[in-house]
């Protein structure tokens, strides 16, 4: 595709599209008018002026003439003919397909054209992905957007793209925000405290009462003797239901969910504010820590800097450390710098994975991160997780949708990289592509490049 030439399509404004509404059905009702006059009208042949000059004499006359003319008909025929429609001949017809393809002519200037400044594409150390992920923003146009994606084995930011203000911007301002609710991918939170607190597996099996993506206070409620369905604590984490994950929450405690809060980067002051402080603040009981538990709560926030952070954490085993990069400043940390947060067992990271691989196979990102968007021999070759979250919040205001994940070579683990997204649609516009949609594409497009084709 030639990047430099590609014009994204702009709706027309709302009111332009009512006011056409209004033409096209002014437009039928005058047809039918026209319709009935050719039914009930008199047969009468109408004898068109030879020229221009003699219709505008016609014209000009028929004032002069009216009175005369309806003297000369009563006299004639006595009381004058009443008729449903009033006649009309070739040329009124002519005149009124004139006058409606006037009106429906547009009349505003065309909308500007973006120019494309594809400097921060350039910087990128990616050059390749930054381009397909700018690329995507401009085609799938949601109304705001950040992407990034991360090399775990260096932790450096290698590709990323954002869009808001109607534009694809050349800064990733959303990097380091802190006003995105988490959403469902605080219920990393939660499956990282249970399985701290050797009270629960990823087998284990959770109360499911009611609609997963609801919390009512009487899902809380589980009678003596349950008889009801159960859920695996995994799968409750990969189809994102709301109250298992909710009574978890509320019997591992407030304490541990703060710990486990902690080993993953909220509640902390990084260096220079890069990124900004993500919230996580559950309250000791009641129906706030069930909220918490889940994310179903907006204040539970993050920023996309500490997603990707956390994934890369989980894929690597390894201490949270902030993603890098040395062109980013005031938006990344320029180098690699160790955080004093402690880390999780070796098993609590290795459920995590295996909690995330199981979203894609089996979750709520089995749909689109699948064959439908990816090359079958790359979906096969790679190993791939993710967590997705969506909930309504204020700043911007919007439905917000959360994809972080990673994807990883089966033959070479040491070739994998981490994906963030986070979208917000408006809740009266149209939405763009899903999140794990793009994430489908993106992953689909990086081991094209990274992993070995065969026959080499």
């Amino acid at each position: 595709m030639d990047f430099n030439n590609y014009q994204p399509r702009k709706r027309l404004p709302y009111a332009v599209r009512i006011r056409n509404r209004i033409i096209v059905f002014a437009v039928l009702m005058g047809i039918c008018a026209l319709m009935g006059t050719c039914i009930f009208g008199e047969k009468e042949e109408s004898k068109p002026a030879k020229d221009a000059d003699e219709y505008v004499e016609a014209i000009d006359s028929a004032a002069a003439t009216d009175a005369t003319q309806q003297a000369g008909q009563l006299s004639e025929a006595g009381a004058p003919k009443t008729e449903m429609f009033p006649k009309a001949d070739s040329e009124d017809i002519a005149n009124m397909q004139a006058s409606v393809a006037a009106a429906v002519a547009p009349t505003e200037m065309p909308p500007e054209v973006e120019v494309i400044d594809s400097t921060h594409i350039k910087a990128q150390t990616d050059v390749f992905l930054a381009e397909k992920i700018d690329n995507l923003l401009r085609r799938f146009r949601p109304e705001h957007a950040v992407i990034l994606m991360v090399d775990p084995k260096s932790n450096e930011i290698i590709a990323w793209g954002e869009r808001r203000d109607n534009r694809v911007q050349e800064k990733p301002d959303y990097f380091i925000k802190n006003t995105f609710p988490a959403a469902s991918l605080a219920k990393t939170i939660t499956i990282a405290a249970a399985m701290e607190s050797n009270r629960y597996s990823l087998t284990s099996e959770i109360p499911m009462i009611g609609a997963s993506h609801t919390l009512y206070r009487n899902q809380l409620r589980v009678k003596e003797g349950f008889k009801g369905p159960f859920i695996q604590m995994q799968d409750a984490y990969a189809k994102s239901a709301n109250p298992p994950l909710a009574l978890i929450g509320i019997n591992v405690g407030a304490d541990r969910l703060k710990s486990a809060a902690k080993k993953l980067g909220y509640n902390m002051n990084f260096p220079a504010g890069l990124p900004g402080r993500s919230v996580y603040a559950p309250p000791d009981t009641g129906y706030g820590l069930a909220e918490a538990s889940c994310g179903f709560t907006e204040a539970t926030t993050l920023t996309p800097l500490l997603a990707a952070a956390q994934v890369r954490a989980i894929l690597t085993k390894k201490p949270l450390e902030i993603p890098w990069a040395s062109n980013l400043d005031g938006y990344a940390p320029k180098s690699r710098i160790a955080l004093d947060v402690g880390k999780f067992t070796d098993n609590t990271y290795y459920g995590l994975r295996e909690a995330m691989i199981r979203s894609v196979t089996n979750g709520t990102a089995r749909k689109n991160i699948s064959t439908k968007h990816m090359a079958r021999k790359n979906y096969e070759a790679l190993a791939i997780g993710g967590k997705t979250g969506s909930l309504d919040g204020h700043d911007p205001y919007g439905r917000y949708e959360w994809f972080m994940g990673f994807a990883q070579s089966k033959e070479d683990p040491n070739k994998a990289v981490v994906l963030v997204i986070m979208q917000v649609h408006d809740l009266q516009g149209m939405r763009s592509q899903p999140a794990t949609q793009v994430a489908g594409m993106l992953f689909n497009y990086w081991a094209h490049q990274n992993l070995p084709k065969k026959g080499k």
